[in-house]
């Protein structure tokens, strides 16, 4: 398993028989023994995975793009500059593509979060609560935007209320859009939080997350539930982010 921080990897680790997990220098998994590899170094570091075996692999959590250091770069690796920088400038989605491609080429198949647990990917359905007058429209729109953002590879998730746009998700991510609108929204209560994955996106890396603090953040933001494509998004923590909806009056919908 290739960690990022979250509780992700901690979900995963939960579930497969005695995974080997290893995460990118500075993004290790708190509570979680993994080994660190630097991207300067990735082509080593996929002939170690082979040489112990592996054929399989899953990425689990959350990375930034690591700053580079060019002195660190191995030559096999380097040759690989300008594929990768070539992907970057194209957005995250095609980044991601040219990673699972590179790994795939080492002999090494990639697996995603659904195929090895796929109770971490609800089907349709309410999970907690029931959407209120307005909440349906307010979703449906909210899932035009994010479907028009996927397109551009900009972002997984928006923030509608009475069919106005209050924020999308972009670089920042999820936390960050949530608190634009905690601050910045108009007194009162209402609005929904949609996430999904990009259209055309390879689920088997980055799929969006909902979880406790996901609730928490949806909670401050005043919004009135958060809704996803079903079968598209990751939910973390099952238990406690049910819990923490239903103590918050926030509705959970798995949307088909």
């Amino acid at each position: 398993m290739i960690a990022g921080t979250g509780r992700l990897p901690h979900e995963l680790a939960a579930v497969l028989d005695d995974p080997l997990i290893a995460a990118l220098d500075g993004f290790a998994p708190d509570g979680l023994a993994a080994e660190s590899f630097r991207l300067e170094r990735l082509v080593p570091f996929m002939d170690s995975l082979l040489d112990r075996g592996v054929e399989r692999v899953v990425f689990a959590g959350l990375v930034r793009r690591p700053p580079l250091d060019p002195e660190a770069f191995d030559p096999r690796t380097a040759m690989l500059v300008p594929r990768i920088a070539m992907a970057m400038q194209q957005g995250d989605d095609a980044t991601l593509r040219e990673v699972i491609a590179l790994f795939e080429e080492a002999g090494l198949a990639i697996a995603g979060v659904a195929d090895l647990a796929p109770h971490l990917v609800p089907g349709a359905g309410m999970l907690a609560g029931r959407p209120g007058p307005g909440d349906d429209a307010d979703l449906a729109r909210a899932r035009e935007i994010v479907a028009g953002l996927g397109h551009l590879d900009i972002g997984q998730g928006a923030v509608v209320a009475r069919g106005l746009c209050l924020a999308v998700e972009t670089l920042p991510g999820t936390e960050a859009m949530l608190d634009f609108v905690a601050r910045t929204r108009p007194e009162g209560r209402g609005g929904v939080l949609w996430k999904a994955p990009k259209p055309g996106q390879d689920r088997r890396i980055d799929l969006p997350a909902v979880g406790p603090e996901t609730v928490a953040q949806a909670a401050a933001a005043r919004l009135a539930g958060i809704g996803w494509e079903a079968g598209g998004v990751v939910l973390i923590d099952r238990r406690a982010t049910i819990a923490a909806a239903e103590a918050a009056g926030l509705f959970l919908a798995a949307v088909p």
